[in-house]
């Protein structure tokens, strides 16, 4: 999709995306799953940043919140896992346009896979 991948710190994650044509739905702005999969990728990199090397993950559950449509630009997702235990671990996700302007929102439960 063309996720730009930014350094980040054990539970952090941000990634940027550049929209376009290339990404509208019918109603020429940017399809919703887009930016859930933008969420979703940037919630289980930020998750993945806390596993050991012999732990593996999956997302059990997630949910995305749209606040306002989106046409063009780049739009920036911030995540950061609030809760990690032995098993169970909670990211929480914001995705902002280029002014700024929160477009939505997103959480994950993960469950961790020991290898």
């Amino acid at each position: 999709m063309g996720f730009e991948v930014q350094p980040g710190g054990v539970g952090e994650a941000h990634i940027e995306l550049k929209c376009g044509s290339h990404l509208h739905n019918p109603m020429h702005r940017v399809h919703g799953g887009a930016i859930a999969a933008l969420a979703d990728a940037a919630m289980g990199i930020a998750f993945g940043r806390t596993l050991l090397d012999d732990e593996d993950f999956s997302t059990i559950e997630m949910k995305v919140n749209f606040l306002r449509p989106v046409k063009d630009g780049v739009i920036t997702a911030e995540a950061k896992v609030l809760e990690r235990g032995l098993r169970i671990g909670f990211v929480e996700c914001t995705i902002r346009n280029a002014r700024g302007k929160r477009v939505a929102t997103g959480s994950c439960t993960c469950t961790v896979i020991s290898n």
